[in-house]
Order: structure tokens, then sequence, then C-alpha cells
């Protein structure tokens, strides 16, 4: 029988992001059916093995819940957003800026109303993933957040339809109130929305003193949470819906910087169930803005990223629970738990370590968080 969501509570205390690195002979499955050497049952024959294989692993480290590592993805967000009606995939001049280079190019635009896809491909990846998850392990499903979507120039997120932008965000409420609900009825129960404009409008900031956002941005923050709130206004009690704040992941490089302040006070507005949050390096700050999270009475999970998925060199594990205890200071220890930073592939080409240090980094997000809450098994 599929697994569901019970008596576990999510995030656990001791969670994973998403993506994992793609094998080799995944990687060689998309360059074959790219070249029209094998066909598209061919390679979902493959990602199929591979998902099985990694689910397998997942579980042997304890998790309870597993992905099925974005596998059948090129993109950590332009897949799913390509997938919905009114909106295709085009490639740009140029890619995104980061820290190491420019990415690959990639872009949506929006070109006709924006509407749920029933027949989105992301649907037929989670009920594979459902069927083989074993009993009492939750399949967990990602997909980017709306805010991610708000129409951008330099993020290549072109609107070539709505006259009025507000129209467009008004479009994005039933759009994913019905994904959600068709993931619901499909069995899941655990959903996170990956979120790249949160942690990149704090890089924006107005500067580092005052700590707060730009006017522009402002405006957007704003909007986001009006946004997501009215998404999961009536989502089904019984589904976990998470958020994953990051500032990109793209080949180990990274695209912002900055603390968590400047839009702490409308992250603790937000309806959802927990955060995962990125806390590898100084890049983010300092654990004080997440105070404001814990004040607003919800005891949401706050999962603190704090291993790295971008570097091969492993964590000490008493660094990790001295930091841990830092961020006691200002949330509960009852209301936190450990992950990476991120996943390790946002995109097919995925970080510059191995597939051996991404399961020793799994294994000792697991082992600290063990040996941190009496109640992760």
């Amino acid at each position: 029988m599929p697994s569901t969501l019970t008596k576990t509570v999510f995030p656990y205390r001791y969670d994973l992001v998403g993506s994992l690195l793609r094998p080799a002979r995944l990687h060689q499955a998309r360059a074959d059916f790219a070249a029209h050497k094998i066909d598209r049952a061919a390679l979902t024959q493959v990602a199929d093995e591979e998902i099985k294989k990694i689910v397998d692993q997942q579980v042997a480290l304890g998790f309870k819940d597993v992905t099925d590592g974005e596998f059948r993805r090129s993109w950590w967000h332009l897949d799913f957003y390509a997938g919905l009606k009114g909106t295709e995939f085009f490639t740009p001049t140029d890619g995104w800026a980061f820290s190491g280079g420019e990415s690959r190019a990639g872009g949506v635009r929006i070109n006709a109303p924006l509407a749920y896809n029933p027949d989105h491909p992301f649907f037929a990846g989670f009920k594979y993933l459902q069927s083989i998850v074993p009993e009492g392990i939750t399949a967990k499903q990602t997909i980017p957040s709306p805010s991610v979507f708000f129409p951008s120039e330099p993020a290549h997120i072109i609107n070539d339809y709505y006259d009025d932008v507000q129209d467009f965000y008004d479009a994005l409420i039933p759009t994913y109130q019905h994904t959600l609900q068709h993931f619901y009825d499909l069995g899941c129960r655990y959903l996170q929305l990956d979120d790249t404009a949160w942690g990149m409008w704090a890089s924006f900031a107005h500067n580092a003193h005052e700590k707060v956002l730009q006017p522009e941005w402002a405006v957007q923050a704003k909007e986001a949470v009006r946004v997501i709130n009215a998404i999961v206004a009536d989502k089904p009690k019984d589904l976990t819906i998470t958020m994953h704040i990051c500032r990109g992941n793209y080949k180990s490089q990274w695209a912002g910087a900055g603390a968590y302040d400047p839009v702490a006070d409308y992250l603790a507005q937000l309806n959802i169930d927990g955060f995962f949050l990125e806390y590898d390096d100084e890049r983010s700050g300092g654990f004080e803005p997440l105070a404001k999270i814990s004040a607003n009475g919800r005891h949401q999970r706050i999962v603190l990223g704090l291993v790295t998925s971008k570097r091969p060199a492993l964590e000490d594990e008493s660094g990790l629970r001295a930091r841990i205890k830092k961020a006691n200071e200002f949330v509960p220890l009852a209301d936190l738990c450990l992950s990476t930073q991120c996943g390790f592939a946002s995109t097919e080409e995925g970080n510059a370590l191995s597939a051996a240090d991404q399961w020793a980094k799994l294994a000792l997000v697991a082992k600290t968080a063990q040996d941190t809450w009496s109640d992760a098994e």
C-alpha cells in the first residue's frame, strides 16, 4: 500500500531538500534521448530504475520522507512552469549571473491565460514515486514557489500576455490550488515550495544597516505573501506544505548573498507548516531573524540548512550541534530541524561533489539530528 502522512510530523528532525546528483547512466540516457537515439519510454525506464535506487538509499539512511531526486527535470523550476497551460520554454541569449560565471540559459514565457494542467508531467512522476515508497515512508513532492514565477526580465520569466500583471498574480492562485489538490488526490501529503525570490530580495536590501527591502521589492514581497496565503488557505488539513529558501544553486555556485533580516517580517506572515533555510556559510547572516518567525505563534518548524551541498568537505558534528544551540537562542529546540542547505543538483548538471560525498552528508544530517532531538528515531 502507498504510504501516507500519519502521525509523523514534517518537516522531520532530519529531512532533505529534494534534488540529488544524477547518475552517469541517467545523464547518458538524457543525452541519447536529446539525440533521438532512444525514445521517451526508454528514458522513462532508466529514470524509474535510477529513482528506485536513490529511494532505497534514502530509506536505508533512515529518512522518513524521500524524494525522486528531481531526476526527471533539467531545471528545478522551469520544467514545472513550462508544464502549465499558457506557458512555453524558451532559450534566451544569456544565462543567470552566478558567483563563478554565467549559468546555462533558459526561460519561460507566459503567452496565453495561465492555468492548471491536469496532464502536467509532474503528476505521472509523483505517481511512480508514490508506488515505490515502503510502508511508513512519505513521498515528498517539490515544486517551485509562485513568487519565483513573478515576471522578471533578468530572471527570464517573460509576460507576453497579461496587460495588467495583477491579473497574472491572481491567475497564479487557482493554478496552484488545483495543482496542489491534484497532487493530494494522488496521495501526496508533503509538498515543498522551492523559493529563491526571498533570498534574492534579501540580497537586494536597501542597505545592510537598515535591513529593509527596496520599495520595488517590498511590493513584490507583499504580493508574494498574499498569493501564497491564498493558495494554501483551503488546502487539506493533512497536507503539509513547507518552503525552501536559498540564494541560488548552480554547479556549486551561488547567485545572492544577504541575511534574512529584510524579509523576516514577510516570512513570518506565511501560513505554511515549515521553512527550510540556507545557513551553510556567512552569506545567510545570523539566526536572529528567526525570532520573528518563532514569535508568530504558529510553531512552524524551521529546518536549519547547516550542511552544505555545494562542497565535498564533510562538516563536523560537534560544530553543527553548536550552531543548533546558537539557533535555539531564538527558536525553541522543539521547532528546529536539520538538513543540507539546498539540494545537490538544482539543475541536471549537479554540484561539484561526488555521490559518496552526497550520501555522507545526508548520513551526517541524520546522525546529528538523532544525537540532538530525543524524538528523532
